[in-house]
């Protein structure tokens, strides 16, 4: 199941969908999670927030896609878990790459036509392919190694 969201990641993200939206879309659907806001909540995370250069959009949408299985539902329950979870996400994407954050990943700033335009001329999407499989085999390894893969 690993390589296969891994695969569908890269090829949801090749179809027309952007970073966040595509690892979560693999995940989900990697847990049998279809919803209509799905990728709806993951847009305005991709290209680092909006281009802002925050966060990589594929990180987003890992995390996202961990918190589908290991969230909270109601007020009150624990966080334990999930944020254990996260952090080794986190932790294992930061090792892999030197960053979690995309201006510093990609080199360029999105939020500038300059940017932009660095990333067509270098095809910076090529990297952000990279990020956004290795981003769901990452998040899914981890979803699996829980032991209780939910749906």
């Amino acid at each position: 199941m690993i390589e296969k969201t891994a695969h569908r990641s890269r090829e949801l993200f090749s179809s027309g969908y952007a970073c966040a939206e595509s690892v979560l879309l693999a995940i989900a659907e990697a847990q049998g999670v279809q919803s209509e806001f799905l990728p709806k909540i993951a847009t305005g995370f991709c290209s680092g927030l909006a281009r802002t250069c925050g966060t990589c959009g594929a990180v987003s949408g890992a995390v996202m896609g961990i918190n589908l299985v290991t969230g909270r539902s109601k007020a009150g329950e624990s966080v334990d878990e999930n944020y254990r979870l996260v952090r080794q996400f986190l932790e294992t994407f930061q090792e892999m790459f030197g960053s979690i954050n995309c201006g510093e990943l990609l080199g360029c700033d999105l939020g500038t036509q300059e940017g932009q335009q660095m990333f067509r001329e270098k095809h910076l999407l090529d990297q952000c392919y990279r990020y956004a499989e290795e981003a769901a085999r990452i998040a899914e390894t981890i979803i699996e190694s829980r032991g209780e893969v939910e749906s």
